[in-house]
């Protein structure tokens, strides 16, 4: 029998930890008169999104289905979704019919918010310049070049195409990429394209990574430090395809051996709230970057959508090669939770909600996700990838052990992880964890040949449980052209392909209004692929 836990559903989630309350201090915001490297380094407290994308990513991805979709056996529920937004985002519509947290607006908002931010620092830092004062600055400097290059990197990839290549990319429209202050009360953007996002992307990325200086933080794991700007080049170069940088950065941020770095499972966390802040950990050397944002993601649980069917035997609740002789894996064992009922769908709690009240009396104030944004495992599957495609399985299968031998716990007889193994368990009779790829479609360099295939479908399979309820498996839906459908409600299916239009979600509509080119659809409708009845469920 699967053990699942059982969480009351409720709002007032009150996860306010010493662990996290630096996330919840906002510094006042010092632009006025900035004179002092100090004074620097707390405006760039400012410089990180508090907006989640996870919401529209996972509910865009394969990771989440709809309950009123009827199962195998003709049973479907009558649930409503937490906000009206979810039911457009998994339709893969616009979603025009809310601006708060976690939609396109706040997502949107939030990162140029950050890149304004780090636009206003970097101003302040030429002065420095320009004064003979530039070392006094560097670290700052640092910083803020990589707020904005991360935060461009996640507008480009949540709002338009995955990367192809410099010439295919320069066919798909990228985001505004802003490198000045906004001095004027209405600027009249216009939007680069993907390719130029990249260059743009990486040449910040690049000054900012040799300025960085961990001695200048605080509490290191809040910013951009050495190891967090490391595991950024190594994702940043994965999405580019350009493998032996991935592997150079990748060994810059895990080091000699990255087995020290891996999360601890074995740690006891006998509550959801324990797992919870355990996750979030500032002193866990798997966690690299930690960024606290406003978002009711942790809500969605237990309502229409949810990881469960196959969203949930494809990530937490299903076999692997070297548990297959468990429907889980071990170590969710007694961390797995539901609201409502286990056919609604089960989360663990690295989606803890941390309630910031600002009226207890009244039960009032706001719900923050604290997202690991950057970790030692992601960056280590980063690496696995990267050496796959360099001819190099035998190094790609050893990072894959030490990511699989950190997720053994105590008292369960797993397998060894080997390449016999990975070829034996990705067959295509295993089609929920063997995808069709679309990479050569999507540029004519990007082949996965058959001997590749298993390997990659082994690290697509541990991304996609490593980063559940984070949103990354969106984007490598995108970046390997996998096709995937959505069932919504009783009839009507959407299918989602290699090429379609809809893998670029639509920039926020007063953006559009206010004069930025949209995103293109097929003309009369929302969709380009509509497999049976579009009436709504």
């Amino acid at each position: 029998m699967k053990n699942i836990q059982f969480i009351l559903y409720t709002f007032a989630l009150s996860f306010i930890f010493s662990s996290c309350e630096g996330f919840l201090d906002k510094s006042p915001d010092s632009r006025a008169e900035i004179d002092s490297p100090e004074q620097l380094t707390k405006l760039l407290i400012n410089g990180y999104t508090s907006k989640n994308y996870a919401v529209l990513a996972e509910l865009s991805s394969d990771n989440f289905i709809d309950n009123n979709s009827p199962d195998a056996n003709g049973v479907y529920y009558n649930l409503s979704a937490f906000d009206r937004m979810h039911d457009e985002v998994f339709a893969w519509e616009p979603a025009v019919s809310s601006q708060d947290d976690d939609s396109p607006s706040a997502v949107w908002s939030g990162c140029y918010h950050a890149i304004a931010v780090a636009n206003q620092a970097l101003e302040v830092i030429a002065r420095f310049e320009a004064e003979g004062r530039g070392n006094e600055v560097k670290a700052q400097k640092g910083e803020a070049l990589l707020i904005r290059a991360y935060h461009h990197f996640l507008l480009v990839n949540i709002f338009s195409q995955a990367y192809k290549n410099d010439l295919l990319s320069k066919n798909d429209s990228g985001v505004p990429y802003v490198t000045v202050p906004e001095t004027k009360v209405s600027v009249n953007y216009s939007r680069s394209n993907v390719s130029e996002n990249y260059k743009s992307i990486e040449k910040d990325l690049l000054e900012g990574l040799d300025l960085i200086d961990d001695t200048k933080f605080k509490v290191p794991k809040y910013h951009f430090n050495k190891q967090a700007a490391y595991a950024f080049a190594t994702r940043f170069y994965l999405y580019k395809r350009n493998y032996q940088k991935v592997v150079d950065y990748a060994n810059l941020a895990l080091g000699n051996n990255a087995a020290t770095l891996m999360r601890n499972w074995n740690a006891d966390y006998p509550t959801y709230t324990a797992f919870a802040d355990g996750w979030i950990n500032v002193e866990s050397p798997n966690n690299f970057m930690l960024i606290s944002t406003y978002s009711v993601f942790n809500r969605v649980f237990g309502t229409r959508y949810g990881c469960s069917r196959d969203a949930a035997d494809g990530t937490v609740l299903g076999s692997g090669p070297t548990w297959q002789s468990y429907s889980f894996h071990p170590c969710f064992n007694g961390q797995l939770y539901l609201r409502g009922e286990q056919e609604f769908g089960v989360f663990f709690p690295k989606s803890g909600e941390y309630f910031e009240y600002t009226d207890k009396i009244a039960g009032i104030g706001y719900p923050h996700i604290v997202r690991a944004e950057f970790t030692a495992e992601e960056t280590l599957l980063c690496r696995a990838e990267a050496y796959t495609y360099l001819d190099r399985v035998d190094l790609a299968v050893a990072d894959l052990k030490v990511y699989d031998d950190s997720r053994k716990i105590n008292g369960y007889n797993l397998s060894d992880l080997t390449e016999t193994l990975i070829r034996s368990f990705y067959t295509p009779a295993r089609p929920l964890y063997v995808k069709t790829y679309n990479t050569e479609k999507l540029s004519a360099d990007f082949v996965v040949t058959a001997s590749k295939k298993p390997i990659i479908d082994c690290i697509l399979h541990f991304r996609r449980i490593e980063t559940i309820y984070d949103g990354l498996r969106w984007f490598d839906i995108k970046r390997y052209g996998i096709e995937i459908k959505h069932n919504i409600g009783k009839t009507r299916v959407e299918t989602l392909v290699w090429d379609d239009a809809r893998r670029a979600i639509q920039i926020p509509s007063e953006v559009i209004a206010a004069g930025l080119s949209a995103n293109s659809r097929p003309k009369g409708t929302n969709n380009s692929s509509i497999t049976k009845s579009t009436l709504k469920p």
